[in-house]
């Protein structure tokens, strides 16, 4: 048997986790805005990229914006208390699931399973300020 120091088995995680890291980013496609803003369309039910709250919150301004932080919306406590700021690559996450990415959040969506689906529509938020 061999045996394995504990700094030898934590510095193996932490180089898989660093390589983990690398390959969620580098797996996040090039985003097309204008093809975002068609996807976009089945998110409008709840959410719109103006000033304005709706069934969810308004997502003007999102990328880059902490979880549960815009004014007037009534957001659940996970969202709250997430501790996120929505870049780029927790979008592409939350995006594909929401409600395993937030566990009690209020949004129903099912999510967004095609990458490049996703990486259109963040592409097309990050058009809106």
């Amino acid at each position: 048997m061999i045996k394995v120091s504990t700094a030898a088995r934590i510095a193996s995680a932490a180089a898989m986790l660093a390589l983990g890291t690398a390959g969620a980013l580098a797996a996040i496609p090039a985003g097309n805005a204008a093809h975002g803003a068609i996807v976009f369309h089945q998110c409008q039910v709840c959410h719109v990229v103006t000033a304005q709250n709706r069934v969810g919150p308004s997502l003007k301004g999102v990328v880059g914006r902490h979880s549960g932080m815009y004014p007037g919306y009534m957001y659940s406590t996970a969202n709250k208390n997430s501790g996120i700021v929505w870049t780029e690559d927790k979008l592409f996450a939350y995006l594909e699931n929401p409600r395993k990415y937030v566990p009690g959040t209020k949004m129903g969506f099912a999510g967004l399973k095609a990458p490049q689906d996703r990486a259109d529509v963040i592409a097309y938020l990050k058009t809106n300020k």
